[in-house]
């Protein structure tokens, strides 16, 4: 097991590079959407990244698992 830092040291530019991705992503639908003048017709997998940053953010996870909740979360989008 590693310790809390080391974790964090370890696993830190992995999760940065995967939260740059989601960025990305949704930049890309933005201009998509100034580009053709409107949105998705369903912005439920859009919304649903929103949501799944939005359980991520909250500081206490008491019992609950996030990785466990973030599956539970996109089973029902998919």
């Amino acid at each position: 097991m590693l310790s809390p830092q080391k974790t964090l040291n370890t696993y830190y530019l992995e999760a940065r590079r995967d939260l740059l991705e989601v960025a990305a992503m949704l930049d890309r639908y933005d201009e998509a959407v100034k580009r053709d003048g409107q949105k998705a017709g369903d912005e439920t997998r859009k919304d649903s990244l929103l949501q799944a940053m939005e359980i991520l953010s909250k500081p206490d996870h008491a019992d609950a698992n996030r990785t466990e909740q973030l599956l539970v979360h996109f089973a029902k989008i998919d």
